[in-house]
């Protein structure tokens, strides 16, 4: 058993130290960068502040305004993200002549890159030649055009949909994965029970494919949480600050404002708020797996 146990740590030895370095090392830096004030008001010296920039944060109008800004993103996204990729998947698990294809060309949104998808949602809801206000005019329902990405309301609505556009595949196949690993005989019996297609759903399905549903809402949560690239390419935040992310906010703050000391702090923050969520979600997965 010592031998097993050695044997085990020496085979995990490499990516433990790659976790370390990719992962650890970076946040211990950013935590002791916090620590101190850097920036142009101190000529980018480091000098000793304590916990000078997290009490700053908790009176920092603009980074509360961000969290509100991307845990609206982030429920809302997720929420349809999921729902409409338990759609999918349970569509793409039925029998049906070319389904292999299909499930290829789910996928072409997951594997579009990012930006070059946002530059073309932002074409597409442009005020003066938008796809979207072209369409709307021709049937009516408009006369002038309306300005998508200059109202708030509005403009985080286009990035939601930009948003499940593209990652509703990436639940959908998480989803699907589930799904194959039921066995039909379960369904069969069910049916001879009596039992109608929305209960064999409620009783058989969802309780069976809850660990899947629960990676997928940990995976599309901490990257919505971490959104930057949609963001900065289809609004970059705007208009006045209504869809400016924490991640765009982190990057305005050191790149910008070359704050790095406060930016270091923020990065501590939302680590440790992705970190809580993804261990809440871990154990609501192992309770779901004793339970299996």
């Amino acid at each position: 058993m010592k031998n097993e146990n050695q044997t085990g740590w020496l085979i995990m030895l490499p990516a433990l130290l790659l976790l370390i370095f990719v992962f650890i090392y970076p946040i211990a830096s950013a935590f002791l960068l916090s620590l101190f004030t850097k920036n142009l008001g101190t000529q980018l010296e480091p000098i000793f502040s304590g916990l000078s920039n997290y009490f700053r944060m908790a009176r920092d109008g603009r980074f509360l305004q961000a969290i509100w800004n991307t845990s609206i993103f982030t429920a809302i996204s997720v929420t349809l993200e999921l729902i409409l990729g338990m759609i999918l998947a349970l569509t793409l698990n039925q029998t049906f002549f070319g389904r292999g294809a299909v499930r290829v060309i789910s996928m072409i949104p997951w594997a579009l890159p990012t930006a070059i998808m946002g530059l073309a949602w932002a074409w597409i809801f442009n005020d003066q030649y938008g796809v979207v206000n072209d369409i709307l005019q021709r049937l009516g329902i408009i006369h002038t055009g309306i300005n998508w990405l200059g109202n708030p309301t509005l403009a985080m609505i286009v990035l939601i949909i930009a948003d499940v556009w593209k990652t509703t595949p990436f639940l959908g196949i998480i989803l699907l994965s589930g799904l194959q690993s039921i066995p039909q005989d379960l369904y069969e019996a069910h049916a001879i029970d009596g039992a109608k297609p929305w209960q064999s759903f409620c009783q058989i399905t969802l309780p069976l494919i809850m660990p899947q549903v629960l990676i997928a809402i940990l995976f599309r949560f901490a990257q919505a949480f971490g959104v930057f690239d949609l963001v900065q390419v289809i609004t970059g935040g705007g208009p006045a600050g209504a869809t400016e992310t924490v991640s765009i906010y982190i990057y305005a703050t050191v790149m910008r404002y070359l704050d790095f000391g406060y930016g270091a702090a923020l990065v501590v923050i939302t680590f440790l708020l992705l970190i809580i969520v993804v261990g809440i979600a871990g154990i609501l997965l192992i309770s779901f797996k004793k339970d299996r």
